[in-house]
């Protein structure tokens, strides 16, 4: 097969958690010369569009019409944790459009996403071979994504780790109540259909082969684990990161202000679009904050919830700012909400500490560019990754918090920055090293390549 012969189709949920990891991977694909169909709703595509290569060919799909899903919102970003669970419905209604653009299209492969969970029985027939892409951590994945999590009926289930889940070797023996509950979420069903755990267990067990966005440096073992509990080939891409931005991209705005404090000095607080923190505990972040005594610059975003003022998120962040704050932190601390720079931001020299959710995406763009992690899990894979992190790479400093709410307090905020901040650079150098080594990237990548290649042209090949 020539290389540029390899035709792939990827088809990530609307999320852009989601969309974002699949289309760096489309990126990279497509340097190397595959030719990549990429699927996503028409809203979304612009965004897609802004960040793809132009030889990406962006294919508009239609989600079917359901009772309760407005049909100009087309990605969570923007939906109410109800919206959210009736688009994964209409994605399970999108299978006979899907089936009728792979069968006009006759790529080799499709990568897709956890919501597909009945992919295989469309694109199998079609002589397409199928891959999971799991843009969830293999640490994650094979702790709660396994069969042997099948009879889970409560949440205590899960502050134990499943057999054979490298014993005494793991990072995780158990897992705290708050953090089991939050993780439930993932086996419960919503109108009727298949739970996130069913779906990812369908999707891992009927595909060709799981396709991890990591790296044997970062996750070996439990790659290992995750191949072992399904018994069949995990393909790494490598951690797909992108180089920092150069700082002179940043808004003026942005640069003055970050240009005023010493290098390293300021502490850059940030959740992505969909995770939220509540009032009481806002509070206790920015006066935790506070109370370091350092510059920084904290972003909150707030759910939508079906409200007149879902799209004010500025009227959100006046209630929530508590009172007098602003004006003790005046010159020295800002809060924000809605889109800021953030790569641009986390790659200024000012910036040296970055206080984050522990999404696998943002904990590799802290790393990136040098900086030292707090880290803040609010819900599913976050908990588990924030372990892989401090137990497992040695990088990040957790926020102390209660084991049965998962509370955290303003203390406790200050104690992990100050403890972070102190920290010997040299773990975090290491880190930024590899994840910024161009030849090591590379490889995985085209290592990658190679396995696609062996998976179409010899069946077991891999």
């Amino acid at each position: 097969m020539e290389r540029e012969d390899l035709h792939v189709v990827m088809y990530p949920w609307f999320a852009f958690g989601h969309i974002s990891p699949f289309v760096q991977l489309a990126n990279a694909l497509s340097s190397r010369g595959v030719r990549v169909s990429f699927l996503s709703a028409p809203a979304n595509i612009p965004r897609i569009t802004s960040l793809s290569s132009s030889s990406i060919d962006i294919i508009p799909v239609d989600i079917p019409p359901i009772d309760g899903l407005p049909p100009t919102i087309q990605s969570t970003a923007d939906m109410t944790f109800d919206m959210a669970e009736l688009l994964k419905i209409a994605v399970d209604d999108m299978k006979p459009q899907i089936h009728t653009l792979l069968t006009k299209l006759k790529p080799q492969i499709i990568l897709h996403d956890f919501t597909h969970h009945w992919m295989s029985s469309v694109a199998s027939p079609l002589g397409i071979k199928t891959l999971y892409f799991c843009v969830f951590s293999a640490h994650a994945s094979a702790y709660v994504m396994v069969p042997s999590r099948r009879d889970t009926p409560k949440p205590s289930d899960l502050q134990v780790a499943p057999p054979d889940f490298l014993g005494d070797s793991s990072l995780v023996q158990s897992l705290d109540p708050h953090e089991a509950a939050h993780i439930f979420y993932v086996f419960k069903s919503f109108y009727g259909g298949p739970s996130v755990y069913e779906r990812g267990v369908s999707c891992m067990r009927d595909c060709d082969a799981i396709v991890c966005k990591s790296s044997s440096e970062m996750e070996g073992p439990y790659i290992d684990c995750l191949s072992a509990q399904y018994d069949k080939p995990v393909l790494l891409t490598g951690p797909l990161v992108q180089d920092p931005p150069p700082t002179g991209e940043l808004d003026p705005e942005w640069k003055e202000w970050l240009d005023g404090f010493a290098p390293g000095s300021v502490v850059f607080c940030s959740f992505g679009s969909e995770t939220f923190l509540d009032g009481t505990l806002i509070e206790e972040l920015l006066i935790g904050v506070e109370k370091t005594g350092l510059p920084f610059l904290v972003v909150l975003n707030f759910p939508k919830e079906g409200g007149d003022d879902d799209d004010d998120g500025e009227k959100k962040l006046k209630r929530a700012i508590p009172e007098g704050f602003e004006e003790r932190v005046k010159g020295r601390g800002r809060v924000r909400t809605g889109w800021v720079p953030q790569k641009c931001i986390l790659g200024h020299a000012s910036v040296g500490c970055y206080v984050n959710h522990a999404g696998l995406s943002s904990v590799m763009e802290g790393l990136i560019n040098g900086c030292q992690l707090v880290l803040l899990p609010m819900k599913g894979d976050q908990f588990l990754n924030a372990r892989l992190c401090e137990g497992g790479m040695g990088v990040g400093v957790a926020v102390r918090r209660g084991a049965e709410d998962g509370r955290f307090d303003r203390e406790g905020v200050c104690e992990a920055v100050m403890k972070a901040v102190a920290a010997e650079e040299g773990v975090c150098e290491r880190w930024r090293r590899i994840l910024s080594d161009g030849e090591l990237q590379g490889w995985y990548v085209s290592e990658f390549i190679r396995k696609m290649r062996a998976l179409v042209d010899v069946e077991g090949g891999v």
